[in-house]
Parts: C-alpha cells; structure tokens; sequence
C-alpha cells in the first residue's frame, strides 16, 4: 500500500526527510525567542525549545538525528545543503541582539563569544560520539540536559562579570 503514494524507497525517504526539516523549523528554529541578549541564557532557552520540541515530536527528531549522525555521508548534496542552511540559521538566531557588556572586561567581547562558542561546539561534538551508533530513543536524554545545565553555569562563571 505504501508504494500506491510512493514509486520507491528513495522517494519515500526523500519525502520523510522533507517533513522532518518542516518539521524541525516549525516546532524548533521558529518557536526561538531572540530577543534575549543573554547569550547563555539564549543558549539555554534554544536548548529548552529544542527538548520540548523533541518530546512532542521525538519520532521525528530521532530520524533526524539518526540520520545527521549515521546516514550524513550517504545524502545527496541537495539535502546535505538544506541540513547546512538549517544549522546557519540556528547560529544566526543564536548570535543575534547579544548584550556584550555583560562579559569579563579583562578580556575582548568577541574572544569571549567565540570561547564559548567553540567550548560548546566542542562539548556538542563530544555528546555526539557519545550518541553515535547508538538508537536515539532508546536513551535516557535527561543526564545529558542535566550535564549541559550545569555546564553553562560553569561558563558563566568563567566569562562573565
């Protein structure tokens, strides 16, 4: 029965990655509020958009994920490059209206940012090889946010006043 809407499995697949990505940009990227200059703060409440979206949809995110963690090599580039434009866009709404005057003052703004970004980026990768391999919902996430919470309140401490 499936195959009377689908013609084959690619087609099938290149149609559940498209309803993932609307999907993730509806329930995540645009339910993100930038108007917080707090950039932790922002982080954190983007952090918390994301798991509620994943809870409420965590079929679909743990097809994405899946897919982003095991699969990435094997998609076109199209996808590769909607995948890329998706993770621009979140860093975009990330890095919009920060109030910089809140860091250390012994050390430059933008060092500041670009630290803790890169400390994040770094932590991201480290809960990813974590992940890899591993079935998404099969794990218990909430360690992970608990590890991640108190990760940026150490981050705080480090670069702000």
């Amino acid at each position: 029965m499936l195959f009377y809407y689908f013609s084959s499995k690619k087609e099938l697949f290149r149609y559940l990655i498209n309803k993932g990505i609307e999907c993730f940009v509806n329930e995540y990227l645009n339910k993100i509020d930038e108007s917080e200059s707090d950039f932790l703060k922002k982080y954190k409440h983007i952090s918390e958009v994301k798991l509620k979206a994943y809870i409420q949809n965590s079929h679909i995110f743990n097809f994405l994920a899946d897919l982003y963690l095991n699969g990435y090599d094997e998609l076109d580039n199209d996808t590769k490059s909607r995948l890329g434009e998706l993770k621009r866009l979140g860093y975009s709404k990330l890095f919009n209206n920060i109030d910089k005057s809140v860091f250390r003052e012994d050390i430059d703004a933008e060092q500041i940012l670009r630290l803790i970004s890169l400390t994040l980026s770094g932590y991201e990768n480290e809960i990813t090889g974590r992940l890899k391999n591993k079935k998404i919902s099969s794990e218990n996430l909430m360690p992970y946010w608990k590890e991640f919470d108190d990760f940026l309140e150490l981050l705080r401490k480090i670069y702000y006043k």
